[in-house]
């Protein structure tokens, strides 16, 4: 079994938080049982999670060698330059070591999203823009840590697809099967 879920912001990729008070996790949207996340969302990023009963499919979901690409909606605070953008499309070197290049564009407009509680801050003195950056590579918040290298803090972040599925139009909470 496959299922596609649009994990919200502020939600836990596990059916199980400890810690006090506990935080939401994936328990309160009723997915089937015996299914888990193949692969991570950040606590604070939202859009599609993949979750499996089937460990060799979660497998060739996550493994890097299986190529699968990742792309995500990027909300930064600022303009990018054509040399921040051109950095991203070469990688970027990070503490733990360079990045691959991404795929790196612009999105104008923006995409529709749902909106987002709470929601992101706004400052009239500072731009905003939106880029899909796509990886195939997954270490720990690296779009995140990647758009902040070339200073670009990243404000939202939202998964659109990974691999050959995509987010649709689910809406935060809602989950569809997919094989």
């Amino acid at each position: 079994m496959l299922i596609a879920f649009n994990k919200p912001f502020n939600v836990l990729c596990q059916f199980t938080d400890r810690s006090q008070p506990p935080r939401a996790t994936l328990a309160g949207f009723g997915l089937p049982p015996a299914v888990y996340a193949a692969g991570r969302l950040d606590y604070d990023s939202e859009g599609l999670l993949l979750l499996t009963d089937d460990g060799g499919l979660a497998h060739t979901l996550t493994d890097p060698r299986h190529k699968a690409d990742k792309t995500y909606w990027v909300q930064v605070e600022g303009t990018p330059s054509d040399a921040q953008l051109q950095a991203l499309r070469d990688g970027v070197q990070l503490n733990d070591g360079p990045t691959l290049p991404a795929k790196i564009e612009r999105l104008d407009p923006a995409p529709a999203l749902w909106v987002r509680d709470p929601p992101v801050r706004f400052r009239k003195t500072v731009p905003d823009s939106w880029l899909a950056v796509t990886l195939r590579e997954g270490r720990n918040r690296q779009v995140r840590r990647m758009t902040a290298a070339v200073g670009l803090p990243t404000l939202r972040l939202v998964r659109a697809s990974m691999g050959a599925h995509a987010l649709g139009d689910l809406q935060p909470g809602q989950w569809r099967q997919i094989g």
